[in-house]
């Protein structure tokens, strides 16, 4: 089996990080392959969500430091690594306005903690612990961890966090907003597919409007927002999906979208 597979079925794309014998770490061809799937799923109409977990046992403990640091590199080949690798991921992400969740179960340390970050929404089992570890190994976040962690729990506890290294559990990741639900590890995954269902099931248009007008208000004034939303307003009102949805609602059924 593949050290990353990438599976779609019924609206929801998934990235299964395969390596349990490494907790799930991640080699630099894991992360083109990562990359690709995100593109092939962005692309791809019949993916309205996509999932990322981790094979049985942990999420992602990382990147594999022996594949990060084998050879002789420069200064400037470290920084290639990971901007022309590494930062696929996120930089992928970023131009995906399909909703992305996170299945996480055991360890998500080091950049696997920030490839969780980097989803929309996380779902943890009750094993999950997170931990942004680098500096346990003299090292800076060096996937997206100095920018999603204070988004989402303030700068001073995003420092302590960074700074510390230290692990927190999966009641103590709710709390702080890091993850949304906590569920028993045997309900984890159907938990997690229950919601993407649900998401793929809604007009999708609509859905990716919305990601696209929270992650653009995030960055500019009111005034801008609301002009942003009142032509995505005008599109969306425009489209199949939308005249389905008012009748089913009218004619009290489940209504069927195409996405058009």
């Amino acid at each position: 089996m593949a050290d990353l597979e990438y599976t779609a079925a019924d609206g929801v794309g998934t990235i299964l990080l395969n390596r349990p014998a490494r907790k799930n770490a991640f080699t630099l061809e894991m992360i083109d392959d990562w990359a690709a799937a995100i593109r092939s799923a962005r692309f791809d109409p019949e993916v309205r969500v996509l999932v990322l977990t981790g094979a049985p046992g942990a999420f992602c403990s990382g990147v594999d430091l022996a594949d990060f640091t084998s050879g002789d590199k420069t200064v400037l080949d470290h920084k290639q690594v990971l901007t022309e690798r590494i930062h696929q991921v996120p930089l992928a992400l970023e131009d995906f306005d399909k909703p992305v969740l996170a299945a996480v179960g055991g360890v998500a340390v080091g950049a696997g903690m920030d490839m969780a970050l980097m989803c929309d929404i996380r779902f943890a089992g009750e094993s999950a612990r997170f931990s942004e570890g680098y500096i346990k190994v003299g090292l800076v976040p060096g996937d997206g961890g100095c920018y999603y962690l204070p988004r989402l729990v303030g700068t001073a506890k995003a420092l302590e966090l960074l700074w510390t290294g230290d692990f927190i559990d999966a009641r103590t990741a709710v709390e702080l907003g890091i993850a949304s639900y906590r569920y028993p590890d045997d309900e984890l995954l159907e938990r997690t597919y229950a919601f993407a269902r649900r998401l793929a099931d809604a007009p999708p248009v609509a859905v990716r409007a919305i990601k696209r007008t929270v992650m653009q208000s995030a960055r500019t004034d009111l005034r801008t927002s609301l002009d942003l939303i009142s032509s995505h307003m005008a599109v969306v009102q425009s489209t199949d999906d939308s005249a389905e949805a008012m009748a089913a609602f009218r004619d009290k059924r489940t209504p069927t979208f195409r996405g058009r």
